[in-house]
This record gives structure tokens, sequence and C-alpha cells, in this order.
């Protein structure tokens, strides 16, 4: 590891003070520290954010939720409002990483951890992740965890988040805080497509940090499911992973937001699938149909072609549940209280 500066920021202003003359945020480390390890990351100085106060917080706001970028995932995922309200989002914390990492990752880091590709990890290979221009050697090479959706001929690395999937099905909004202020984006827009340059992955500006995410309020009566496919039973990433809050109303789907993981560049939505659903009488016939159009957009590498027909499946199973056409399993739930 390299030599780099250390300092603690007790308030807002001081850390994105340091931010602005270039130090690096850093409060549970979990995924910055093993980068730093292998050289992947050399900041030259890290701002530990850790103790700024007031962003450890689940608080309502507008019917719905604000969470502070300094709420721990254990936190967040048993919440008792995240759990009635949100309970897709608490599924998801909870499919990912091990006890002792949910422990000390945080909301703002999760959201912003980096990709678990193989070659973006190896400093022998070339990765325009790592460094713009220098190639991408994942698109000769192996890598059955790669994504599908929004990949480019520099970059098909997956994002590797649960908690970012169930935001991104949840229309989540991101709260960020510079030199000018705060401001508000949209999930759909934070995650920038990787293009030529798949080192920029998101919206924020120098100096920019994350402050919280904001939740809208649920929709009442809504179904939400997360299923999450993986190698092994725990601590391991997504090969894909379905997100869903589906509403009923006389036997129709009156409301359906769908977001996927392990297979895009970036926590994966279509708005052109949700609109097939609404309006429409639950069946297998619609759910194939929604399948198809899904993957009809994919790209997938020789190795992730087994992605499609899993994730098909992954959507209908959970259509399938969540519509009342099938037993609900774990991870299928019904918001508890009303909005």
């Amino acid at each position: 590891m390299r030599e780099f500066t250390y300092s603690r920021a007790e308030d807002q202003a001081a850390a994105i003070g340091a931010m602005s003359n270039g130090a690096r945020a850093i409060a549970g480390g979990t995924n910055l520290l093993d980068l730093m390890k292998i050289q992947v990351e050399v900041p030259q100085a890290l701002v530990d954010i850790s103790r700024v106060a007031g962003l450890d917080k689940v608080e309502p706001q507008d019917g719905g939720v604000r969470i502070g970028a300094l709420v721990t995932n254990a936190d967040l995922a048993a919440d008792p409002k995240i759990r009635a309200l949100y309970p897709v989002l608490s599924r998801a914390i909870l499919a990912g990483a091990s006890g002792q990492i949910r422990n000390k990752a945080t909301t703002g880091g999760n959201l912003l951890q980096r990709t678990r590709c193989p070659y973006f990890y190896d400093t022998s290979m070339a990765c325009n992740k790592r460094e713009a221009g220098t190639g991408c050697s994942a698109q000769g090479g192996v890598g059955r965890m790669l994504a599908i959706f929004g990949t480019s001929e520099d970059c098909m690395a997956a994002h590797p988040s649960d908690m970012a999937v169930a935001m991104r099905v949840l229309e989540a909004q991101i709260e960020v805080t510079g030199e000018d202020g705060a401001r508000l984006v949209a999930m759909d827009e934070f995650y920038t497509l990787p293009g030529d340059r798949p080192d920029v992955e998101t919206v924020l500006k120098p100096g920019e940090m994350i402050t919280a995410v904001v939740l809208p309020a649920p929709v009442k009566g809504s179904v939400q499911a997360y299923r999450k496919v993986r190698d092994r039973a725990s601590y391991a990433f997504a090969l894909v992973s379905v997100a869903a809050v589906i509403t009923l109303e006389n036997g129709k789907i009156a409301q359906a937001s769908l977001a996927f993981g392990g297979v895009g560049v970036r926590p994966w939505k279509n708005a052109t699938v949700d609109g097939m659903l609404v309006g429409q009488e639950p069946s297998d016939a619609l759910f194939a149909k929604v399948a198809e159009a899904l993957c009809r957009d994919a790209n997938p590498h020789p190795e992730t072609e087994f992605k499609l027909p899993l994730l098909k499946r992954s959507l209908m199973a959970v259509l399938r549940e969540a519509a009342g056409l099938a037993p609900a399993s774990a991870g299928t739930d019904k918001t508890r209280t009303a909005a």
C-alpha cells in the first residue's frame, strides 16, 4: 500500500472541504481499503467521514423516509420502517455480503462500491474502468459475472450492489452535497452508462458526497419481492437478481416496477417492460412475453449467455408470486402499513 494522509471530519463542511482539495471520503471502508491494498485505488489523502453528525439516522420525510448516508447496511435492513414499508430493500440488503460486512458498510458506500469484474482487480490486465484508454481484457477473456445490458466496446463490468437494485425499483432519490449545497438526483440518473469512459460511474461532481437517500411514500398494499440467484447461498454476488413492486386492483396489475441486478452495468430497469404489465390480468403468457421483451436488448458475452434463460425464469417466478399465481416464498412480502 502506498503512503497517504489521513484526516477526520467532524461535520459536513469539513468533509466537503477536504474532498474539494482532493481527499477521498472513507467511512466503513469495506471496499475502498481492499482496493487500496492491491493498488487499484491509490488516493493521496483520505478524509474519514464516519463521525459526521446527522448522517446515521432513518427518518420519516413526506410520507416516505430519509436514509442518512452513514446508516449501516445492518441497521437499515433491521429498521422497523424499512421492514414494514420497503421490505424489498431489507430483503436485498440481507442477501448481500456477510453479517460482519453489513455491520461496517454504509448506505453511501454501498452505492459507490466498485465492480467485481476480475480484470478490474488485476492490475496486470487492461481495464478501461481502472484507467481509461488502456483497453478491456474482459472482451476476449472470461467472466460469467459480466453484464449483458448497457455494455460498450470499452466495458462490460456489472454493477455489484444488491441495495442499489432495490433502491432503483423503489425510485429513490440520492441527496448529494458539495460546496454549492445539496441537490437531489433521481436514482435512474445517478449511474452513468460506460460508453467510452467507464471510469466515470456516477454524476457526482468533484468534492460532492452522498449525504442521504430519499425513498418516496410506498404504494399502499403493494407486494414487494427480491430474488437473488448466485453460486452459493451466502456471501456471493448476484448472477441475476430481480426486484419487484407490484400492486393489484380488481384482478389487474395497477402498478408495476421492476429492477435487475447482476446483469447491467448499473442497476438495470426497463420502463417499457414495466408498462407492459400495467392494466393487464396476471398470467403466465403475459409474464413470458414480458421476460422475452426484457431480454431483447441484451448483448451477452459468450460466457454470460446462460444469464438470458436464467433471467427469464427468475423474472417469471417473481411475477407469479407477486401476482398470487404461486405461493409466496421467502423474499416476497406485502407492505404492512398504509402510506
